[in-house]
């Protein structure tokens, strides 16, 4: 039975290091959790490239929202890409979508000509597109390596079945990668697929962050994490997808 790949995506160095140390695959590097994630500094993945031996694909998000983007955004997004390639990045994910909710070819073809080469995956953009089906066809043709999707829903747990057809469509020619609150009991129905290769589970665990002063009237974000948290790797979780992967 050939092993499935386990990719974690992550938001700080301390999750990029548990991730590595605790046995997960490949990191996708983001940051901005609260915004489902978006492209982080320079600084952060040629420090995590020094410290880890796995490979790390990177967010190219500009911003948060949606995912239509002005010529000047996609030119952000294709020297970050060039760029962070430059300092070792492995892979890049990311996604552009029209107006009118189908993949922007022209866009995206701009953007993987800039990739130089290097694997990219069409990111959750995929789950907000008009057409999922015709989306999967557009992302072929354009050369993707992998698309990162719940189905169109907002977790994996709800939109399964949509998954499960997506692998069956996308055969041989790329790779689903389901992701979005995966659990490990979602493997063994993808596994039944014949087409599961990877999947995509952030086994994330609030941890403190040693900060022994935390001030009772300032709060930075309305994120569902408190100041003074961060974002750690759980390994119990970990263990657990290792076993049915």
């Amino acid at each position: 039975m050939n092993k499935i790949l386990l990719e974690a995506p992550v938001f700080n160095l301390h999750g990029a290091l548990e991730a590595a140390q605790k046995g997960i695959d490949r990191l996708e590097l983001c940051s901005n959790f609260p915004e489902g994630g978006e492209t982080p500094s320079a600084g952060m993945l040629r420090f995590v490239k020094s410290e880890v031996d796995i490979p790390v694909f990177v967010m190219i998000r500009p911003r948060g929202g949606d995912f239509v983007y002005s010529q000047k955004e996609l030119l952000v997004m294709k020297q970050d890409i060039q760029l962070l390639g430059d300092l070792g990045a492995d892979g890049f994910v990311f996604g552009v979508l029209d107006e009118q909710g189908r993949v922007n070819e022209s866009a995206c073809e701009m953007l993987l000509r800039a990739a130089n080469g290097k694997p990219c995956t069409f990111h959750r953009a995929f789950d907000a597109s008009l057409d999922l089906t015709d989306s999967l066809e557009k992302t072929v043709a354009l050369g993707f390596q992998r698309i990162l999707t719940s189905g169109g829903k907002n977790t994996l747990n709800e939109g399964l079945e949509v998954v499960l057809s997506l692998l069956k469509q996308a055969g041989e020619r790329i790779i689903i990668l389901p992701g979005g609150g995966t659990k490990p009991e979602h493997v063994s129905p993808l596994r039944a697929s014949g087409f599961l290769k990877e999947v995509h589970a952030s086994c994330k665990l609030e941890q403190a962050t040693g900060n022994a002063h935390l001030s009772p009237d300032l709060s930075f974000s309305s994120a569902p994490l408190e100041y003074g948290k961060q974002w750690g790797v759980n390994p119990e979780l970990v263990k657990e997808f290792q076993a049915v992967l």
